[in-house]
């Protein structure tokens, strides 16, 4: 979950991906919350190198660095991201090398902006972002712009994306361990 702000419609969307995603057969999901992390604003030195300060990034790398690919789920704040989400992907480096990444955004344009400027980020991480993408918008898939009420179109979407990621994960996991070699 990208957003850390109160009453987030972030969590009901996380929680429709993890409902759907943890039916499949071909790999297991856990649904992080940044919240639960309570990183501050950026506070290490060298997170290049993996030399970190604080128990609060040792914990957060922890958490990272056992994942083979990810599902951002992220709301469009200013054509942006979240500076949560941000402040959280800049703690670390290594712990995303050669992972995979797919997008599930929400916003007035169904968080496209946003994705499209987190796909630039990820591209200096080393993490591969898979090409499909699910959007929800406020107009259509929110009742009151505060409850979620998503298309089942968007199911078959997210299920093509999951694909997708299960896919890259697991071939960019072969590239991990040459490079541990």
């Amino acid at each position: 979950m990208g957003s850390t702000r109160p009453g987030r419609n972030g969590e009901a969307v996380a929680k429709w991906v993890y409902d759907h995603a943890s039916k499949r057969a071909d790999a297991s999901f856990e649904l992080l919350d940044l919240h639960d992390y309570h990183l501050p604003l950026f506070d290490e030195g060298l997170p290049a190198f993996r030399q970190y300060q604080h128990d609060h990034t040792r914990t957060w790398s922890e958490k990272i660095d056992g994942f083979d690919g990810y599902v951002f789920v992220t709301p469009e704040y200013n054509h942006g991201v979240p500076g949560a989400l941000k402040n959280a992907i800049d703690y670390l480096y290594q712990e995303w090398n050669n992972k995979a990444a797919a997008f599930v955004s929400y916003g007035h344009e169904g968080g496209a902006r946003a994705v499209e400027h987190f796909r630039a980020t990820m591209v200096e991480l080393q993490i591969a972002t898979v090409r499909g993408q699910v959007m929800f918008r406020f107009e259509t898939d929110f009742e009151n712009w505060t409850n979620f009420r998503p298309s089942s179109r968007h199911e078959e979407a997210l299920a093509g994306q999951l694909d997708q990621l299960v896919t890259w994960s697991r071939a960019l996991r072969t590239v991990r361990d040459q490079s541990v070699q």
